[in-house]
């Protein structure tokens, strides 16, 4: 059978899976726990659009995020203006921010280009600190209730348990996923690709530089702007630090960085390792395993150290993986799985 077809009934087997889970799992933390794996996969995706395809390395996409997120809260807050139309408001500013940021940012190039991103996004973190008016500042935004999705008169759901959010996240993943399955095997994306490659090289092709430049930002804005809007929606609270923090960044860029830059399941993987790590982290469940196993004795210094302290070690063991992928795995985990099996397969010829 043609690889081809055989991928495509494993995606669609996959994807059967994933629609069936909320019948068979009732556990809201289970739940939980797929929902933040989907917003991560949704924000790696949308950054490799820029950062893996068109070689634009941007630690600002909390802007985006963040401007997304605040848009759609601040209408439902002050406005009544339901989520599911917010969104669209949060995506048209966020375009016009997009537009604006390249303008400016992409007369930049290399580490300038990082620094003026990083820039940006705080920038804005710092105007929504001191903009209390209008996003309430460092006080943040909270939801407390969320209006049922109605069509016509009929409540299609009022929100009262995760699993409408386990949908929408399914969906938004598989938009983002198709996004940029599109891209990558498009005209589009044969130019993004040549931009990162060499931009010299690209222009005397006839390449518009600035042109293309600009689309990949938008595109990845828009998506990364949606993953914000449904974080706002989910959680029902944003506040600067939450939403436009450089750590917000940092942790988009490590998703792909970590799964494989360009390639299209790498942000998946990476959110395969990073979400359950952040978690197992946050819940000091690696620190109970040292202890269920006798590693570590709870009442010893190291394991009072480990139980106070792990537990916001997350951006020290991102640190320890970034430099393991960059020594060990300098393509991240696709390229390490297709230099497996590239192995193997010279090995069995």
């Amino acid at each position: 059978m043609d690889k081809t077809i055989l991928k495509a009934i494993a995606i669609l087997a996959v994807l059967g899976g994933l629609l069936a889970i909320p019948r068979f799992v009732d556990s809201p933390y289970a739940l939980h726990m797929m929902i933040l794996l989907f917003m991560s996969v949704m924000m790696g995706q949308s950054w490799n659009i820029l950062g893996g395809y068109a070689g634009q390395h941007s630690v600002g996409h909390a802007a985006y995020f963040g401007v997304g997120a605040y848009t759609t809260m601040m209408l439902m807050h002050t406005k009544q203006i339901a989520p599911w139309i917010g969104v669209w408001a949060g995506i048209a500013l966020v375009v016009v921010v997009a537009l604006i940021i390249g303008s400016i940012c992409f007369r930049l190039r290399g580490p300038y280009f990082v620094l003026a991103s990083i820039a940006v996004a705080e920038i804005l973190r710092l105007s929504a600190i001191n903009l209390t008016t209008l996003t309430n500042g460092a006080e943040g935004i909270l939801a407390t209730e969320l209006p049922p999705f109605k069509v016509g008169g009929a409540i299609i759901t009022d929100f009262a348990t995760k699993v409408p959010f386990y949908y929408i996240g399914l969906f938004l993943v598989v938009l983002t996923v198709g996004v940029t399955y599109l891209v990558q095997h498009s005209k589009l994306g044969y130019f993004f690709q040549a931009i990162r490659e060499d931009q010299d090289a690209a222009h005397s092709l006839g390449i518009s530089i600035s042109l293309y430049k600009n689309i990949a930002l938008v595109l990845s804005a828009v998506l990364t702007s949606l993953a914000g809007s449904f974080y706002g929606i989910y959680v029902g609270f944003v506040d600067p630090p939450t939403v436009l923090g450089l750590d917000v960044s940092v942790q988009i860029m490590l998703i792909c960085i970590i799964g494989g830059m360009g390639t299209l399941w790498g942000p998946v993987l990476g959110s395969l390792v990073l979400v359950p790590l952040s978690e197992a982290l946050r819940s000091n469940m690696i620190t109970e395993a040292l202890v269920k196993i006798g590693l570590v004795s709870p009442e010893s210094k190291i394991g009072i150290f480990l139980k106070e302290n792990l537990s916001h070690a997350h951006v020290l063991l991102y640190g320890i993986l970034v430099v393991v992928v960059i020594l060990f795995m300098p393509d991240g985990l696709m390229g390490f799985i297709k230099k497996l099996a590239k192995r193997r397969k010279q090995e069995a010829v």
